[in-house]
């Protein structure tokens, strides 16, 4: 051990004060704020991603809609989409004769600034043959006698006419013994296809319009869909619910009469009539 001499003086701990620590804190505290400024960029320097947005096509829209949901969706002109559907080369079959309605499936696709309207059109088109396509819809269309393609076009009709989708099944029977029967379908939504409104009321007027999707003067299925029906209007076509329907009308929001006697369906058609004038005050 050495021992201190009297005479040296006491050692000293040296302790920064208040202000010398708080200068000394401040001091470490800009290097961190530095260092995070330099940092920042080095990880933030790379490709962003961009986040792709959604365009949603409900059930039953008809192609000059989904033209227009597209045109938005892409900001580009309105009537840009309606053009590209005739250049887009889209994997149609054969009876659609390039005509896309009822192949542009609803679902929601993913847009981002690359997005085309020939690509998306493309991508719709994609979905609805590879779906329509499976093979217990061709077993189904064949059971009833049908195509793939006239069967499309039964479940746009069950799509635009079913008032609730418990209704589908019932509807598309009611079209099957229509067309079995080789009468008129007498479908309200066909006539609205051909006037390019939609509407629950029908005119005499309108039932003799000169169109081939008057369903009313021409008999069997119209020439195409008469919008793009989901999976569930596409069941409904392929297993059609048993029943000897030939009539229907919904007297009210969720009461829809079925019903295979004529005298029966006018009583049905002048209660909806009543309660139409009782909504509408007149």
């Amino acid at each position: 051990m050495v021992n201190e001499s009297p005479d040296t003086p006491p050692r000293r701990t040296l302790r920064p004060t208040r202000r010398g620590r708080l200068v000394l804190f401040i001091g470490i505290l800009l290097v961190l704020v530095v260092a995070a400024a330099v940092l920042v960029p080095l990880l933030t320097r790379g490709p962003k991603v961009e986040r792709a947005r959604s365009l949603v096509i409900p059930e039953g829209r008809r192609a000059s809609q989904v033209y227009a949901a597209v045109d938005k969706v892409l900001a580009v002109d309105a009537g840009t989409t309606g053009k590209a559907a005739g250049t887009a080369d889209l994997p149609l079959p054969a009876a659609a004769k390039g005509n896309p309605e009822g192949y542009l499936f609803p679902a929601t696709y993913p847009v981002t600034s690359g997005t085309t309207p020939q690509g998306l059109l493309r991508y719709m088109v994609d979905t609805a043959v590879r779906r329509f396509g499976a093979e217990h819809i061709a077993e189904g269309a064949r059971r009833n006698g049908a195509s793939v393609y006239d069967t499309v076009t039964i479940a746009s009709i069950v799509q635009a006419e079913a008032d609730t989708a418990a209704d589908m099944g019932k509807v598309a029977r009611v079209v099957h013994n229509r067309l079995a029967r080789g009468m008129p379908l007498q479908m309200d939504s066909t006539l609205n296809y051909a006037l390019s409104r939609s509407t629950l009321h029908t005119t005499t007027g309108d039932t003799k319009i000169d169109s081939p999707y008057n369903s009313y003067e021409r008999k069997g299925l119209p020439p195409t869909p008469i919008g793009n029906p989901g999976e569930q209007a596409m069941a409904a076509a392929i297993n059609p619910t048993s029943g000897a329907w030939l009539y229907f009308v919904t007297v009210s929001p969720g009461d829809t009469r079925f019903t295979s006697s004529y005298t029966e369906h006018q009583k049905n058609v002048a209660e909806f009539n009543r309660n139409h004038r009782s909504a509408s005050g007149g």
